[in-house]
């Protein structure tokens, strides 16, 4: 059995981007680790640490960089929730950024809204009632 353990995104202020996805999305820090032969430190969140099955985010910061470049492939990350609604009231309440208020897609009912991250990802969040179903 194959499982999906993390996504990896370089962040250039590592605190930053902890305190946002604990403090603002809400979730844990489960573990972090600095290598200084190399100069870099990983952190590592989500709301269920992997051995549960469920899929974590790799924060890594390059000590010597501070910005970088996101390019235009990588699109965003996306999270369930029961109410998208009520999480982007406490979101922005807690001094996040929403980038799209949520709402149904365009030509469509899926309930989607958007947050941007301290270094600029933007993260989907979408009703958990149809979650699975696509963007229709």
């Amino acid at each position: 059995m194959s499982q999906l353990l993390h996504t990896m995104i370089r962040v250039a202020n590592l605190e930053k981007s902890i305190h946002f996805y604990t403090q603002i999305m809400g979730m844990k820090l489960l573990r972090k680790s600095e290598n200084s032969e190399y100069r870099y430190t990983l952190a590592f969140v989500g709301f269920d640490d992997e051995s549960t099955g469920s899929a974590v985010i790799e924060l890594t910061h390059n000590w010597d960089t501070d910005s970088y470049d996101q390019g235009n492939a990588f699109g965003h990350l996306a999270i369930g929730e029961e109410d998208i609604y009520a999480r982007c009231k406490a979101i922005e309440n807690a001094g996040g950024k929403i980038v799209r208020a949520p709402g149904p897609v365009a030509g469509g009912s899926t309930e989607i809204a958007f947050v941007e991250d301290p270094d600029g990802y933007k993260i989907e969040l979408i009703q958990m009632s149809s979650a699975t179903q696509g963007l229709g």
